[in-house]
This record gives structure tokens, sequence and C-alpha cells, in this order.
């Protein structure tokens, strides 16, 4: 048994994952009637999503609580990199939705009733600060990211003034083990995965793909050109570097485990994993991707944007490019404010669409329209979405190994 598990653990996880996936098809169409294997997939992401907040909030406090810790310049760039992509992931919706437009079918959805969409920006910004001053000990329990980051900062901060040299040891200590937990739930994920594969092909089938088809590959391809080439020029930009090395790894390493959990907040220990093996400082990273996980948003803004976009078409409304610029600017800052589960983004389709004056009547059907589509186009606004957290993160680290003349990692040229 020893070595059946040593072998396990010392293969590829990407490997693995890979297996999961083709069993998890396999199975789908084999036994489509055995929906106790989709378990799998609620056990693991339920397990992700139980400890990442106790996670964030031991390590961001940890860290900080640390003689050494500090948020530097590195912090704001990372900041900036998040709100300036998940800009131009909407501007790029914009030109996509003009140059392929679409319109939908709409179709009343259960799921889009029981739901209730922000009433407008105002709504979007106050709960932003109500999040932020949520009681810490609830905004725990109930994987509030923004509470988490807020109090655990002051937390952090006030330890890091009276916290002896014990306490310190004690947090350091607690933190390393809570991240052990974390490798050992992530070990898992090939069988998590396979149950989430399950539960999506025997559920929904290919079917999915004709009906829908032409606006999700308007949506995959807009998020697959903001990945594959918006994010790797301003990573190019900024490192003056072959920015693809990177773009790739985090794609491969946290957009294959986000694109099956479909929670940018189940995938922050994911994250927090990769940017150990990057080499990054963790008293930087450890703040930077579970805020990542709230703000930086291009799947979602790309998502909110082409389906206002189609839904105007599809009434018949004529979007002046000044009015859709706007709406992208709009978009982008809702995004921000995406909560990292589920469907998060297609709760404001509903506030973009009152741009054009469109009714809730008519613009809660596209949310169940989304919902509908969400098996594919949610897994990869996710994978985008969480991948990014990584990118910037890894980018904004290097680009201050730059400045201080330190050597970059060898995949992104390793000259100083």
């Amino acid at each position: 048994m020893k070595k059946i598990l040593k072998v396990y653990t010392d293969s590829s996880l990407i490997l693995r994952i890979v297996i999961g996936i083709a069993i998890g098809v396999g199975l789908a169409f084999l036994v489509p009637q055995a929906t106790w294997i989709s378990m799998l997939g609620t056990l693991f992401v339920g397990a992700l999503k139980a400890i990442a907040p106790v996670l964030v909030a031991v390590l961001v406090a940890g860290s900080l609580c640390q003689g050494s810790a500090k948020l530097d310049k590195r912090f704001g760039l990372v900041i900036f990199l998040y709100l300036f992509s998940t800009y131009l992931a909407s501007f790029t919706a914009v030109v996509a939705s003009y140059i392929f437009p679409q319109t939908i079918t709409l179709t009343e959805s259960m799921k889009s009733e029981s739901i209730t969409a922000p009433g407008g920006m105002g709504d979007i910004i106050t709960g932003l600060f109500q999040n932020l001053i949520a009681n810490p000990v609830s905004a725990v329990a109930e994987g509030n990211y923004l509470g988490i980051l807020f109090w655990s900062i002051i937390i952090g901060l006030a330890l890091k003034k009276f916290a002896g040299e014990a306490t310190q040891t004690m947090m350091l200590n607690f933190s390393d083990a809570i991240t052990q937990v974390v490798r050992w739930i992530i070990n898992l994920a090939p069988f998590g995965i396979l149950g989430l594969v399950f539960d999506a092909v025997s559920e929904s089938g290919f079917d999915i793909f004709v009906t829908y088809g032409k606006l999700m590959l308007l949506l995959v391809g807009t998020m697959l050109t903001v990945a594959l080439i918006i994010n790797p020029l301003i990573v190019a930009v900024t490192l003056r570097r072959n920015p693809y090395p990177l773009v790739f790894r985090c794609l491969r390493e946290s957009g294959v485990t986000a694109f099956f959990t479909r929670s940018s907040a189940a995938n922050i220990p994911v994250n927090m994993t990769l940017c150990e093996k990057l080499g990054l400082d963790r008293e930087m990273y450890s703040v930077s991707i579970p805020l990542g996980s709230t703000i930086n948003m291009d799947g979602a803004s790309v998502t909110i944007t082409i389906m206002t976009l189609a839904t105007a078409h599809t009434l018949g409304i004529e979007v002046a490019f000044p009015t859709a610029m706007i709406l992208s600017f709009l978009s982008a800052l809702a995004a921000c404010g995406t909560s990292g589960v589920t469907g998060g983004s297609l709760l404001l389709i509903p506030m973009a669409c009152s741009l054009f004056g469109i009714p809730d009547s008519v613009s809660m059907q596209v949310v169940g329209v989304g919902f509908i589509i969400g098996v594919v186009q949610d897994s990869m606004e996710t994978a985008i979405n969480s991948s990014g957290d990584v990118l910037f993160t890894a980018t904004a680290e290097y680009a201050h190994w730059k400045k201080q003349g330190k050597r970059l990692p060898d995949f992104l040229g390793g000259k100083k």
C-alpha cells in the first residue's frame, strides 16, 4: 500500500487529473445512473471551500505579524494588473460582440426565478463595504473573502506590534500545518475531478453545444483571446520577457483545476501551492491571491458584456460604440464585485442590461440561459479568472526582482 501511495504522490498531478477526466467521461456514458460517483466531486469541492477561508485567514495574519512583513510596491502593481486586465477583457468582449453579433433564444428557467440580482452599481458597492466589515468569525464560516482579508490584515498588523517570538512561531507553525492539509486535499484532486466530470457529462451530455453553440463559441473564444493574447501582452510589457512559459504554467496548474471546481474561492489553495512552486514571496501572495479571487475577474467581465450585448441585439436595440464603451467600464467595475462562487457573474447581467433600458423580466431570462450554458461558460470563466490571479501576482513579484537585479527563473530567461 505504501508503494502504491508513493507512486501516486510522486507522479504528475496533471497526468493524474487527465486520467481522472478520461475515467469520468467514460463512466458518464457507461453507467450514467451511478449518481453516487458525483459525490466524489461534491466532497472535493466542499473540502476546498471549507479549508480555503481558514488558510487565507491564517496565512495573511501570520505573514503580517512577522517582523519583516510588509505590503510594498509589488502589491500596488498587482492590484493595477488585476483591474487593468479586467477592463481590457471587457473591452475585448465589446469588440468581439461587434464583429460576431449574437442573439439569444430567450427561455424561462426555474433557476433564474430563485435568485435575486443586485439593483445597480450602488447596491454592489454597498454590498462590498458590508462584506468588508462583516463579523470576522461569520466571514470565515461563510467564505466572505473581503471580510477575511480585512480582519486578517488588521489582526496581523496588531500582532506585529504586540506578538512575541513564541507567538510568531506559533502562527508560522499553524499556517504550515493548514498548508499541509491543503496539499493532502489537492492530492485527491483526480478523484474529485472524476466526480465533477461524471456529473457534468451525465446530466448535460453534449446537447448543450448544439442549442447555444454560437453563443458559447463567442464566450469561449473571447476568453481564450484574453488568456492567450491580452494577458500575455500585459506580462510581456511589464517584464520584457516571453510571457508564454509563465502563462501556460498558470493555465495548466491553476486553470485546469479551476475549470472543474468552477469556483475561484475553492481554487485559492491550488493557487497558493503554485505560488510556492514559483518561488514567490509568501507575505505577498498570501494577500494578493485571495484578493484576486474577488477583483481579478477577466472572465466575468467578458460574460457580463457579451451576454448583455447579445440581449440588446436580440431585442433589436442599436448600441452605439461610445455606449458600448461605457458598458465595458461598467462591466469591469461590476465584475470586481462578483462573488468567487459558481455563477456569480450571471447575477450582474440584469444590472448591465438596465443601461439599455432592458426590463428585469427579460434580463432574468438571460440569466436563466446563462445557467443552462454554465457548465461550459462558468468553467472557462473561472479558469481564466483564477489562473490570472497567479499570473499577475508572479508578474508583479518578478518585476520587483528585475529592479533589484535578481535572477529571474530559468523559464523566463533567467537573465538579470
